[in-house]
């Protein structure tokens, strides 16, 4: 493998820098989603059994110690709980959006190292066909072994370039599933919290 690292030539290092953003990137990315996710049926009904044993403060109290979007948008919500059902939409709304940006943040650049990645490799590959034409041009002789090393980096720096771009969007798809998911969790949550608030308000 290093062999035909050093066989790419020079464009093989950003191409290897872009895998190791990507993959640095992904698994934060990975860790952080992951830490996110909570059993978001089991917290709603303790957030009920809050409510009615305990009031609003009771709530409270278990989404501090809560991790993850769905609890933040809880608390939130809660906090504007005596000023009527419209705050208490609204706040969660408020919340809601920046949760997403939260989870949504590193993605731009996941997307961006699966353009680029390629985008390198093609342009080793390109500047590879020049290195061999050159070598034709000098040499004056169109035999494989002229052509061959020019040839050989330009296929190399393709290859990894596509590699990285396919490990990058491993990552981004799995990420991305997660995001949804956690949002759905939210936005139903969300209606819940609300049925349940308007509940025990009557």
């Amino acid at each position: 493998m290093v062999d035909y690292f050093n066989q790419g030539g020079g464009f093989m290092w950003p191409i290897l820098i872009a895998l190791i953003l990507g993959l640095a990137i992904g698994l934060a990315k990975m860790w952080a989603l992951w830490r996110a996710g909570i059993n978001t049926r089991r917290f709603i009904e303790k957030i009920r059994t809050a409510l009615k044993e305990g009031g609003t403060e009771a709530a409270l109290d278990i989404c501090k110690s809560t991790r993850g979007p769905v609890a933040s948008i809880f608390y939130a919500g809660l906090i504007r709980a005596k000023e009527g059902i419209e705050h208490v939409e609204k706040a969660i709304t408020n919340s809601g959006s920046i949760e997403m940006a939260f989870l949504e943040k590193g993605m731009i650049w996941l997307g961006f190292i699966i353009v680029i990645a390629p985008m390198l490799g093609f342009t080793g590959t390109v500047w590879g066909m020049i290195v061999a034409f050159d070598a034709i041009k000098v040499k004056n002789d169109i035999s494989p072994a002229v052509v061959a090393g020019g040839i050989s980096q330009a296929l190399l720096t393709t290859l990894f370039g596509l590699i990285v771009a396919m490990i990058v969007q491993l990552f981004y798809n799995w990420a991305s599933a997660r995001i949804d998911k956690l949002i759905i969790d939210m936005e139903e949550a969300s209606v819940q919290l609300i049925d349940t608030l308007i509940e025990l308000g009557n």
